[in-house]
């Protein structure tokens, strides 16, 4: 009848159906639902997504191949895919699996909002089944731009038959950076998969590269006066006496805080990651045995002070304190594990240029150790030694040499240094001096070594100098005893 007009209308289905995927939050499900009830084999083209249909039958012992892609896709760049063969069910004699490649994130939308997502997304399913916990991970390579350096990647999946709205997940993937262009996904399960990156707000340090060589040249040279004056103390008369003990018990560990504080750079460049980890278990032994040391130093002279005991102490007793509780300290935190090995720094003028010691790394359990061993010991020490560097001074500050201000100077300096005051500075790294309080404990501490060396030069000059002015007088020189009150009740 003239009345009716029938006009058809020319429709793209494909197009439309992924219209309507993207805006549904399992618009991905949605599409590998159509493939996998779909006849097709092989290749199957979609505006939205390019998918693989593999059977997989008896006797499936894995397969290689890389995805289909968009026709203006370029061939370098097109993900591939490993299927291990115990993806294939024994229960089955054949198992259909669907293989998807999306170019389009409008269907991954979601997620973090200071991460992005790389444009490539891989989605993996088997018919009918579940598959997680796979003895045999599937790897996805991926092939992208190079990153920045301070981007990291990682590997994510996002299952949305788990999880109705974006939700991408690190675990159940391992990422294998194999180089700049190209990471690999080695997963435990079948999902959708991706490659997420982020921008690293990596702590730097300022001026890393003048501290490092101000270090290197001071333990360089605390290295050598520490030989220099080991020999002293074992040639010197009554060698054996207790503070000679402790002296040599403190030049020994502070030689090697400065031999291994040397090596930890170049070690960590060439050797493996148990050789660091070696490295960073006997530099921090070094570290704590320093402290203990100085701990001893402070003990030693209470006892002195106070004339506690009449009689010395036997010497195992301070290489105990010296020697022997940093090595439980330290074997407790290797027992624990994930502690030592390989830690970057990263200097802020050239954060490409990072620098590698071994040490403890950078971690939760590290913290936690850094804070009570680390921290804790040192703020005993330095609390220890600044009471005691109080109470020495208080006992000589009568002395009548004590006005000279040339053996002011040299009776507190010395001090100082032998109780480990000076690493004091270390709490005071905040604030707008922190630059010139770092400065100055690098310096300082790093020169712990030679400082003590001219410490026992100018007693050592001044005893000669007493001897000289006595003419063999027995009364002794009142400057020795101010200097070395700690040595003599």
């Amino acid at each position: 009848m003239e009345k009716y007009t029938f006009r058809g209308d020319t429709i793209n289905c494909k197009k439309k159906f992924c219209d309507e995927a993207s805006k549904k939050p399992s618009g991905a499900n949605m599409i590998e639902e159509v493939v996998m009830k779909s006849n097709e084999r092989g290749r199957l083209d979609l505006p939205c997504a390019q998918s693989t249909v593999i059977e997989m039958k008896e006797g499936f012992t894995g397969l290689n191949f890389t995805l289909p892609a968009p026709r203006t896709a370029a061939p370098n760049m097109i993900p591939s895919v490993y299927l291990p063969s115990c993806l294939k069910s024994k229960s089955r004699s054949t198992s259909k699996v669907v293989c998807t490649y999306y170019k389009d994130k409008a269907l991954f939308q979601g997620g973090s909002s200071d991460a992005v997502l790389l444009d490539d997304i891989v989605g993996l399913s088997v018919e009918n089944e579940s598959i997680k916990n796979l003895s045999e991970p599937v790897r996805i390579r991926f092939h992208h731009s190079p990153l920045p350096t301070n981007h990291s990647r990682r590997c994510v999946s996002w299952d949305t038959r788990q999880y109705i709205e974006v939700n991408w997940r690190y675990d159940g993937c391992e990422t294998v950076e194999i180089h700049d262009r190209e990471t690999e996904c080695s997963c435990n399960h079948l999902t959708y998969f991706a490659i997420l990156v982020q921008v690293e707000q990596k702590a730097t340090v300022r001026h890393l590269k003048a501290l490092t060589f101000i270090t290197a040249v001071g333990c360089a040279v605390s290295l050598v006066s520490c030989l220099v004056l080991f020999y002293w103390l074992c040639k010197r008369r009554g060698k054996k006496t207790q503070i000679s003990l402790v002296h040599r018990g403190l030049v020994v560990a502070i030689f090697l805080l400065c031999l291994f504080f040397i090596l930890t750079g170049a070690l960590a460049n060439v050797g493996d990651e148990i050789v660091c980890k070696i490295t960073g278990s006997l530099l921090h032994y070094a570290l704590l045995s320093t402290l203990c040391w100085m701990a001893m130093e402070v003990f030693h002279t209470f006892l002195l002070i106070r004339k506690v005991f009449n009689s010395t102490l036997p010497p195992w007793i301070f290489y105990l304190g010296g020697f022997g509780l940093p090595v439980l300290l330290v074997g407790i935190l290797l027992l624990t594990g994930d502690i030592y090995g390989k830690r970057s720094i990263v200097p802020s003028d050239d954060v490409n240029n990072t620098y590698h010691m071994c040490w403890m790394l950078k971690n939760e359990k590290s913290l936690l150790a850094h804070y009570i061993i680390n921290v804790g010991l040192l703020a005993v020490v330095v609390s220890s030694g600044s009471v005691m560097l109080f109470v020495v001074v208080r006992e000589i500050r009568n002395r009548p040499d004590w006005k000279k201000i040339h053996v002011a100077f040299l009776s507190i300096w010395g001090l100082t240094c032998l109780f480990g005051t000076t690493w004091s500075l270390g709490f005071l790294d905040f604030g707008p001096l922190s630059e010139a309080i770092l400065f100055l404990f690098c310096i300082i501490n790093s020169l712990q070594g030679f400082f003590l060396m001219l410490r026992y030069y100018a007693l050592e000059q001044m005893k000669k100098k007493d001897r000289s002015i006595s003419d063999g007088s027995s009364s002794g020189s009142s400057k020795q005893h101010m200097l070395q009150t700690h040595e003599k009740s």
